[in-house]
């Protein structure tokens, strides 16, 4: 009950913080959107059909359409997310800021649009919409969701076109663009941190480099090289970005021949990081 209590809280504060975007923001100064949430704002735009009902009748259609699609507990969280988008909308309806520099007005729609969706999402919520229809074209026609999301999105924007026009449909898309990055900080946190293979003859050279002069952990694996059928020592570390300059001069220094892959990670956890259980 107390998990839940705690998700409920991040779901009440997601949906208000969206519904702030729509109704702050993105219709006051004539933007659009995407999904299902662009659709409601066409809607206002040439019906004048309250947003808030709207956003209720699509996304509670495609629930009911897509729900299979959806595990047990985000299927209730959706439907929760849905009730309280629909009652933000309506509450804030009243609520603008007109401004002379439109372009703040679409960093700021899509600072508070990526938050509020960041913060659903993170609980293992959804705001149904797009969400939906991705896991639908993930299933039967093998698209990536994320690939889905930005297709299903990008034809809203297309068509927001004929209503808003081009101006508009190009703010949009920055707005669109600053709420994607949003809502990966808000997912993904600032736990980021960057994962470092290394193969190398001097890899005892190199791990001790890291180890005493940097204070990381370096984990050694056994592997072979396919074609060669050489054994091959392998080092896998976790640095944070700062350290990777640092890093690349050590293994430059001691072997300048060294094979080096670097990617991005998230949520590391356990010893020099993070505590799992402030997960």
């Amino acid at each position: 009950m107390k998990d839940f209590l705690k998700d409920l809280t991040m779901l009440i504060i997601g949906s208000f913080i969206f519904a702030l975007a729509v109704n702050l923001f993105a219709i006051p100064n004539g933007l659009g959107e995407g999904g299902v949430t662009g659709i409601t704002i066409i809607a206002y735009y040439l019906f004048e059909w309250a947003p808030s009902i709207v956003s209720f009748v699509l996304n509670g259609i495609l629930l009911v359409i897509g729900y299979k699609f959806l595990n047990r507990k985000m299927v209730i969280y959706t439907i929760i997310v849905i009730f309280l988008l629909s009652i933000f909308l309506h509450l804030t309806e009243s609520w603008h800021i007109l401004s002379d520099e439109r372009i703040l007005s679409a960093i700021f729609g899509g600072m508070f649009s990526g938050v509020g969706i960041g913060l659903i999402i993170r609980v293992g919520g959804s705001t149904a919409g797009s969400t939906i229809l991705a896991k639908i074209a993930s299933k039967y026609l093998g698209w990536s969701v994320s690939y889905a999301l930005l297709f299903f999105d990008l034809i809203v924007v297309g068509a927001s076109y004929f209503v808003i026009g081009l101006e508009s449909v190009m703010l949009t898309i920055v707005m669109l663009y600053v709420g994607t990055k949003s809502m990966e900080l808000v997912i993904e946190g600032f736990n980021r941190k960057k994962a470092v293979t290394i193969i190398s003859k001097e890899h005892e050279a190199i791990a001790e480099q890291v180890t005493y002069k940097m204070n990381r952990g370096v984990t050694v694996l056994s592997g072979y090289g396919y074609y060669t059928k050489q054994e091959k020592n392998v080092l896998y570390i976790i640095i944070s970005n700062q350290e990777i300059v640092k890093l690349k001069a050590y293994v430059h220094k001691v072997d300048p021949n060294a094979f080096i892959t670097i990617h991005d990670v998230r949520d590391v956890f356990g010893e020099g990081f993070l505590n799992l259980s402030n997960s």
